[in-house]
């Protein structure tokens, strides 16, 4: 028995479906991708274009590793407040307190170790218990009084502010034991060979995009189990670039000054652990229920009144420790500590993708929208900014960055 076989020529190419137009269609996919997740990409392309212009700007002065360095140090509270405050912006509330309890747990434990000599783990403790407490009243107020948070922690920020004057008598108070400094000033300890760089922050870096390419893949295939929509190919393949090379040039950075930043170990540990709360966990779920749809998460049974309770417990307790790293960073505590943090932590929140409606938020948007804000700061400073245009610029930058969730919102809409 025979068979024939007859081969097919391939149809001629259509004019002008040459590699030209391949290419052009793999730019229509990656504006389409941008298109579709504007507020998840959006403030990261952002940040990105600030960098790259601060950069030319200075003369390359802003990826020094030295100013890196500085650039973690110095927003690194902000940066912890902005994850708090995130949770109570996505719950569909506000907090105002947070610098004034900032500034409270720092003069608590400078009184602690300086003036009655209380070792520094203990110390640490007791501050974070004090700034627990402070959450759970307010929250307890919020959520089981009915008392609106503005102004239950407008309330708090006066209270705060003034007990702060109180324990500090008006003066600043100080040193800080070396244990505690270090929690604000520290990096990590030189192991290793000597390679003229930092060995172990190399090793962290490594692992840091181990773990996120894995979580990116992970959480593709997922998307792709439920049959939701994923990113093409090929852009997925050029995140996965883009990301391994951002944390490489930081990686890099880092390890060729004096290494990671304790603080930002601190900053990690955080934004992995609530990232994950916040995708993963039923807490997380809740908190996104009670912001973007309160009648309808009740119906589902959903505890709208502990949910609360617990985010502004959380937000004391962040705020407790960007007070600690404030005043291990400054070596001192002060009655004028934490002023406009709140404002930051809020700005940053909002840069970050949240919505005044609640609702909409991550972990990561707040972070970057700490680190927009503080790449301007700083890169200003390089400049020689005066103060009072670094104000009108951050104001501008956080009216566009609300203006554009609202068109974003109701682009969607239409």
């Amino acid at each position: 028995m025979s068979t024939d076989v007859t081969a097919k020529t391939p149809a001629p190419a259509p004019p002008g479906k040459s590699g030209g137009q391949a290419s052009g269609g793999l730019l229509h996919l990656i504006l389409d991708g941008l298109r579709n997740n504007m507020r998840q990409y959006g403030m990261l392309i952002a940040l990105g274009l600030i960098v790259i212009l601060f950069s030319v700007w200075t003369g390359g002065d802003l990826l020094l590793p030295r100013n890196v360095s500085n650039l973690v140090l110095q927003n690194s509270h902000i940066l912890i407040l902005a994850i708090g405050m995130m949770l109570v912006i996505i719950a569909g509330h506000i907090d105002l307190s947070v610098g004034s309890l900032t500034a409270f747990t720092g003069a608590f434990a400078a009184v602690l170790t300086v003036e009655h000599g209380v070792s520094w783990p203990i110390a640490l403790v007791l501050c974070l218990l004090v700034g627990a407490v402070a959450g759970a009243v307010q929250g307890f107020m919020i959520a089981y009084l009915g008392i609106p948070s503005f102004i239950v922690t407008l309330a708090g920020m006066l209270i705060f502010r003034g007990l702060t004057e109180i324990f500090l008598q008006g003066q600043t108070l100080g040193p800080f034991p070396d244990g505690l400094q270090k929690m604000g000033n520290g990096f990590l300890p030189e192991t290793g060979p000597d390679t003229n760089y930092h060995n172990l922050t190399l090793l962290l870096g490594l692992a840091l995009i181990v773990f996120t390419v894995l979580r990116e893949i992970r959480d593709r295939r997922r998307q792709q189990e439920f049959s939701l929509d994923v990113l093409p190919g090929n852009i997925f393949l050029l995140k996965l670039v883009a990301i391994t090379a951002a944390i490489l040039v930081v990686t890099m950075l880092l390890a060729s000054y004096k290494g990671a930043p304790i603080v930002l170990i601190i900053l990690g540990v955080l934004v992995v652990g609530y990232g994950y709360v916040m995708r993963n966990a039923v807490f997380g779920r809740h908190i996104y229920a009670i912001g973007g749809n309160l009648p309808a998460a009740k119906l589902s049974g959903v505890k709208d009144k502990k949910v609360t309770f617990y985010v502004f417990l959380n937000m004391g307790v962040l705020a407790a420790l960007a007070g600690l790293v404030v005043a291990a960073r400054l070596n001192a505590a002060s009655p004028k500590a934490g002023l406009n943090f709140e404002l930051e932590a809020i700005a940053s929140s909002f840069i970050g993708g949240a919505s005044m409606s609640g609702g909409v938020g991550t972990v990561l948007g707040a972070i970057i929208g700490g680190l927009v804000l503080g790449v301007l700061n700083n890169g200003m400073n390089l400049l020689s900014v005066g103060t009072d245009w670094q104000q009108v610029i951050k104001g501008l930058a956080l009216l566009v960055a609300v203006g554009f969730d609202v068109w974003n919102k109701r682009k969607s809409g239409s």
